[in-house]
């Protein structure tokens, strides 16, 4: 355990883009090229509603596939976030359930709405790395793992209604306001990144939907900022969370795949909502996703608390040589 937590310290090398402003990591892919990975979302409820069911599994399927790294897409901590640094919801819901052998590789985080109830800055802050050294988590960020790059995204602050109803909740929204400066800035610099981009795979994570059938359905907002630039730079697949359930939607008029794992922990909310969209794949339960990525194909595969395989895909890109 200590040598591999120890190579994924020295396997994070962070660098400065002389374009960008979004923090970029590197992340080596495997030595033969290849990149193994998970996705989980909506899952810190200190082991109930199946969270520990699912994580159990996790470790089991992290280990066939001797995974890289975890993903998560958001609603780390329930209800409210983290209170501070030293709330015991950080050892409860994360440490203490992810406990298996393969699970001990860097998690890569983005914060999601509940995330934003509580301390935002608590979530983000490193000390929290001195506790577990496998959290990373911050508001938007780059994974370049050679053959792919990850985009990670801050979604709330997109979506207005968190805005115009502070009685209801509060959100923490230090160091993001004002609203339209911050995703201005953070779009312009996203725009930079998928441009200078030469990976084969191009892999966009958000708490948010941009496709779904389940309960929240779309975001507005993202589905009028955000996905025209993923459609205009080739972005692959787009992995979010906020909807509690299993889902794979393929565009229409793009080849974006869309991906929710929001199976962390609760859910069971008996609500599909078709849309005009190609749904692939819909399972109202909890589990979470692998995904397997070569220079030539990448597959995905959707598991549930038995570590039953519920669906499967691969995408193959096939690339030319032109003789001039």
């Amino acid at each position: 355990m200590v040598h591999s937590l120890l190579a994924a310290l020295f396997s994070l090398i962070l660098y400065s883009s002389s374009m960008a402003e979004l923090t970029r990591f590197f992340h080596p892919a495997k030595s033969d090229g290849t990149l193994s990975l998970l996705a989980i979302g909506d899952w810190g409820r200190n082991g109930t509603f199946n969270q520990s069911l699912v994580a159990y599994q996790m470790g089991m399927i992290g280990e066939e596939l001797d995974i890289d790294f975890i993903i998560s897409v958001g609603d780390n901590f329930y209800e409210s976030g983290l209170r501070d640094v030293d709330d015991i919801s950080f050892e409860e819901s994360f440490c203490k359930i992810y406990t298996a052998k393969s699970l001990q590789k860097q998690w890569y985080s983005v914060l999601g709405n509940h995330d934003y109830r509580g301390n935002v800055m608590a979530q983000l802050d490193p000390i929290l790395k001195q506790i577990d050294s496998r959290w990373l988590c911050m508001r938007s960020f780059i994974v370049d793992a050679e053959i792919a790059n990850f985009f990670f995204l801050d979604t709330t602050p997109f979506v207005k209604k968190y805005w115009k109803n502070p009685k209801k909740n509060q959100y923490d929204w230090r160091e993001v306001a004002p609203r339209k400066r911050y995703i201005s800035s953070l779009l312009k610099e996203l725009e930079i990144a998928l441009g200078e981009s030469a990976a084969t795979w191009k892999i966009v994570i958000g708490h948010h939907t941009l496709r779904s059938v389940s309960e929240h359905g779309e975001t507005p907002e993202l589905v009028k900022l955000l996905l025209p630039m993923l459609i205009n730079y080739g972005v692959d697949i787009y992995i979010n969370g906020h909807d509690h359930c299993l889902q794979h939607i393929s565009s229409t008029d793009s080849f974006i795949h869309f991906l929710t794992s929001g199976g962390g922990s609760k859910a069971w909310r008996g609500i599909i909502m078709p849309t005009m969209e190609n749904l692939q794949f819909f399972y109202d339960g909890q589990g979470f996703v692998s995904l397997q990525l070569s220079s030539t194909d990448a597959e995905i595969k959707f598991y549930n608390v038995f570590g039953d395989v519920l669906h499967q895909w691969k995408i193959t890109k096939e690339f030319y040589d032109y003789i001039v």
